[in-house]
């Protein structure tokens, strides 16, 4: 199948992905269609990597996005992979031009905390 042109773009996280590929599955299996081997494996990766439910991993890049020196790119890796400490969070923004102070990464690790 060949995509002809992209409709939306939306930033989801993790756990939100493992639902709506939850969807998808129920809907194969009441048409008794096979699910495709990248299907599979896309909802076997969900499932192996989500740890947060699509609610509070919402919740969660909502108060990340509130924070100063935060994209959305950025809060979904965050939520996706919950850091637990500082030298975590700074490999996160490695590719940024700039750097967290002390305050900024106990912040973002609070939250994280709150939602852990």
């Amino acid at each position: 199948m060949l995509v002809k042109q992209i409709i939306s773009e939306d930033i989801l996280t993790l756990g939100e992905v493992r639902s709506l590929l939850e969807e998808v599955r129920e809907e194969r299996a009441k048409e008794d269609k096979e699910l495709g081997y990248e299907l599979r494996k896309a909802i076997s990766h969900a499932e192996m990597f989500a740890r947060l439910e699509p609610g509070k991993s919402r919740e969660l890049m909502n108060e990340l996005l509130k924070l100063e020196k935060m994209k959305p790119e950025i809060a979904v890796r965050i939520v996706d992979i919950l850091p637990l400490t500082n030298d975590e969070v700074r490999s996160i923004y490695a590719k940024e031009r700039y750097t967290l102070s002390e305050k900024e990464l106990k912040d973002i690790l609070e939250l994280v905390m709150k939602y852990t």
